[in-house]
């Protein structure tokens, strides 16, 4: 079972879901990330660079990996992923841009795309610590619902649901691409701790389906049940269906200090 933990609001989470990375970095400063977009993640990579800052640490040898990017979409597009990770973590966190890679979106190479980017992981040893949102459709990366709980890295086709979300970034919503390359699940998986934040009501019946649900394809995010390593930080309204939502505060009042996340 994954360890829920629920947070007055985002500012909160994104602080103690950077205290837990930094850990990390602190003990091993060649640590393999598993990295993240979109909105949910931010204050975590936020707080991250501050603590960074703030200690004067080194990350020069820390590793990246992206969980996606757009087919089609030109890495010099403001909303590729290769873009965006730049933008919001590897220059915040004066990363070694080198060391972080992200799926190759290019429809040239897209038939080779996946064996190789799961190659660059297993070369780099693995990710330690993967960082994940949820999709209102419970997609984690962008496996939509129906994705195998075994696949590895490939091409999607994204939910109209999921587009609509993700138009906010975009001029038009024609303009958000229809496919995609993703790590799998069972890319996911393979991570030494995943960390999944979510926010909001509109977040609140997938994160019951991840957390308390039936493990099913039908809800990608129920895999996370699957990993001994899961910890999930939501605020309280995304928080607002969880049927064991007192336990989960009353084990994290009550968790040992010598237990780490």
């Amino acid at each position: 079972m994954a360890e829920v933990i629920i947070v007055p609001d985002q500012q909160a989470a994104g602080e103690l879901a950077a205290d837990t990375i930094f850990t990390l970095l602190a003990r091993k400063d060649d640590a393999v990330l598993g990295l993240a977009t979109g909105s949910t993640p931010l204050t975590t990579y936020t707080a991250l660079a501050a603590r960074v800052r703030s200690a004067g640490v080194d990350l020069s040898r820390v590793r990246g990996f992206a969980l996606d990017e757009y087919v089609g979409l030109p890495v010099t597009h403001p909303q590729s992923y290769r873009a965006v990770i730049t933008r919001e973590v590897v220059e915040p966190l004066g990363l070694d841009p080198a060391r972080v890679q992200v799926p190759d979106g290019d429809p040239s190479r897209i038939p080779h795309a996946g064996d190789a980017y799961e190659a660059a992981i297993r070369d780099a040893g693995g990710i330690d610590l993967q960082i994940l949102g949820i999709g209102r459709t419970g997609h984690i990366g962008f496996n939509e619902p129906g994705s195998s709980l075994a696949g590895l890295t490939r091409v999607k086709t994204l939910t109209e649901q999921t587009r609509a979300d993700n138009a906010r970034f975009f001029s038009s919503p024609d303009d958000v691409p229809v496919h995609c390359i993703t790590q799998g699940i069972g890319t996911i998986l393979r991570a030494g701790h995943l960390l999944l934040l979510a926010f909001g009501d509109e977040k609140a019946s997938a994160v019951a389906a991840a957390v308390e649900g039936p493990v099913s394809a039908s809800s990608p995010g129920s895999a996370i049940q699957l990993h001994p390593h899961a910890t999930v930080i939501v605020d309280e309204a995304a928080a607002s269906r969880l049927s064991f939502a007192d336990y989960y505060r009353y084990t994290f009042a009550n968790k040992p200090t010598w237990q780490s996340l």
